[in-house]
């Protein structure tokens, strides 16, 4: 897999996640900013998901900010998540489009993931060419992945909030990538 581009994250404008030289700086949480989608306390247990397939079929709304914890360059995205029978069988392709806005400027992006359903109701996820990507089990509602990306570590937490809302973040670390990826997925009608 190339550092240059994340092989999660297929662009068709400029990419955030390509190396750049960056100026050391810490990330730093704003308690101010607004970022309704960033992770808030929950009260009482997660909801368990038994069948992950099944909870993610279907359409959910994708609200994103990528922050370059380097530069302090922010970036969000806006747009959809499908989760929909693989036509090859056996799988759920998950894919996302919509718009990127980074550093003023907007562009189409997109990227499609393939969940592999195991028959304990957890899946495997792989990129759109096969390749693994990590598994998922949201059993208890929460779920950590790793994913080594050439030096770069991806740690992502999965948080599901509702039986129509979950969450999503990752952390990358390493020499090509600092940053913090924080997703909220909401599902729509129909």
């Amino acid at each position: 897999m190339s550092s240059a581009q994340p092989a999660h994250e297929e662009r068709q404008a400029p990419d955030p996640h390509e190396e750049t030289p960056y100026a050391e700086a810490p990330y730093e949480e704003d308690p101010h900013a607004e970022a309704p989608y960033a992770e808030a306390p929950h009260d009482g247990p997660l909801p368990s998901v038994p069948d992950v397939a099944g909870y993610l079929s279907g359409r959910w709304s994708v609200e994103r900010t990528v922050h370059d914890l380097r530069t302090g360059t922010e970036g969000r995205f806006h747009g959809t998540a499908d989760f929909r029978p693989d036509p090859a069988g056996g799988a759920l392709l998950h894919v996302e489009e919509g718009e990127l806005t980074w550093d003023g400027t907007a562009y189409p992006a997109s990227r499609t993931l393939r969940l592999r359903p195991r028959p304990d109701g957890s899946a495997d996820i792989d990129f759109a060419d096969g390749r693994p990507f990590h598994d998922l089990d949201l059993s208890t509602g929460h779920w950590t992945a790793v994913h080594p990306c050439a030096e770069d570590r991806y740690e992502g937490t999965f948080t599901v909030r509702s039986a129509d809302e979950w969450h999503l973040e990752w952390r990358v670390t390493g020499p090509a990538k600092q940053q913090l990826l924080r997703t909220r997925y909401r599902r729509t009608a129909g």
